[in-house]
């Protein structure tokens, strides 16, 4: 039984009725309309058979599969106990990369603002000029050699770009000056 049901029933008013509402009842019932309108145009996307909340539970899938696909984005580079986290590029280098760890590397200095080393095996390159180089970007050098920037400068290299640390906040610090055992991992 509805409130509104009781009302007419026990001839008392509604409980939540104010004269505010009974000022608005036209907007209200422009919005039942709409309510009316849109109702069967949304339960018409579900397939025959099947109930209004199995419509939920595709929503919940595709945020579910989004969820997924974050996760696949995301790795992980720890640097002694500091821990970044990285969200790859959407590319092949990016992909294969992620496809060998976890990885241990011997990262040497270079420069003053960045950490290199090679890789047991070449990934695929797709080089361009960045022009100005962020901390915290992780790039691919050639195919086989893997760079963590942590200072911003301006480069006229040719890099793939892998990803980038989210918040390289204390990366410096981090790595410091000295060459650096660095893990990367998907956790």
């Amino acid at each position: 039984m509805t409130i509104s049901s009781l009302s007419a029933d026990t001839g008392a008013q509604r409980p939540f009725a104010t004269e505010v509402e009974h000022r608005r009842a036209p907007g209200l019932r422009f919005l039942r309309g709409l309510g009316l309108l849109l109702g069967p145009l949304v339960l018409g996307g579900c397939e025959a058979g099947q109930s209004a909340t199995s419509g939920w539970r595709t929503v919940a899938s595709d945020a579910g599969a989004a969820s997924v696909k974050q996760e696949e984005s995301r790795m992980w580079m720890t640097v002694g106990e500091r821990r970044f986290a990285i969200t790859l590029t959407d590319n092949a280098a990016a992909r294969a990369f992620a496809a060998k760890l976890p990885l241990t590397l011997d990262m040497s200095e270079l420069n003053g603002n960045e950490k290199h080393a090679s890789l047991p095996k070449a990934l695929p390159a797709n080089e361009s000029r960045p022009g100005t180089i962020r901390n915290g970007d992780l790039m691919l050098y050639g195919t086989q050699t893997l760079v963590v920037f942590y200072l911003t400068f301006d480069s006229s290299y040719a890099y793939t770009r892998l990803g980038r640390v989210d918040d390289p906040a204390g990366l410096a610090q981090a790595l410091g000056r000295r060459d650096a055992r660095v893990v990367f991992s998907k956790n």
